[in-house]
């Protein structure tokens, strides 16, 4: 078994997410007592939230560097980092360390053309939703986005920060998820991307009108893969 490196904390609401479902499917795919054999950095999010306040991307990726590099001495043969939004570093943070990187886009994008999608709606926190860094990653695999709506920006924003990143769920914000959906589905796209780790709090990825790619759990499995592929 490969031992892989999570850089969690941001928040750790949803790395608490990752730890279970890697630890679950592993232990599903090799039954009894097995577990995954993981590293993990958990940050201060408070620190990159500050930075990302300030546009400080640079010094966000200094910080996300170190994080790596610690984790690849430690023994990770490929690192995860457990955010959507915090992508936005990777081109800066990759070819620092000696390991790869399994970028969460890529793992979506590539899931989404193996069971033929080439339309969908984009959800997560703002940069993720409006800026390229995420986006190009689904568009070059031939997928085509739906452009971001403000208003429904606004709100998804606000939801992510002021109550998931705090495991505060309500019974409101699932309703306003399942009315976005409801008008996406308008828009005849085959599918929704949850571009946020802590969107599946509040979201029903198995039942909905439209199928859902909920990047925490592809994310996961595409470490799983890693850790039991041969050497």
């Amino acid at each position: 078994m490969r031992k892989i490196g999570l850089i969690g904390g941001m928040s750790w609401v949803s790395t608490e997410s990752y730890y279970r479902r890697i630890n679950s499917e592993v232990q599903r795919k090799l039954g009894g007592y097995n577990s995954a054999h993981l590293l993990m950095e958990s940050v201060n999010f408070c620190e990159y939230a500050r930075l990302q306040s300030h546009h400080d991307w640079d010094a966000a990726a200094g910080l996300m560097t170190r994080s790596a590099k610690r984790l690849e001495q430690s023994g990770a043969t490929a690192i995860l980092i457990c955010s959507n939004a915090m992508h936005k570093v990777y081109d800066q943070v990759a070819p620092e360390i000696g390991v790869p990187i399994l970028h969460i886009a890529d793992t979506v994008g590539d899931k989404m053309v193996a069971d033929g999608i080439k339309t969908a709606t984009l959800l997560g926190t703002r940069n993720v939703m409006t800026e390229g860094f995420y986006r190009k990653r689904l568009v070059s695999k031939g997928i085509t986005l739906t452009p971001p709506d403000e208003d429904r920006v606004d709100e998804i924003e606000r939801i992510i920060y002021e109550e998931l990143m705090f495991s505060k769920v309500t019974r409101d914000s699932e309703r306003t998820m399942k009315t976005f959906i409801t008008n996406i589905d308008k828009n005849n796209v085959e599918a929704v991307v949850l571009g946020c780790t802590e969107l599946n709090l509040i979201i029903d990825t198995k039942a909905n009108i439209l199928p859902i790619y909920d990047s925490t759990e592809i994310h996961a499995d595409a470490a799983v893969d890693w850790i039991l592929a041969e050497e």
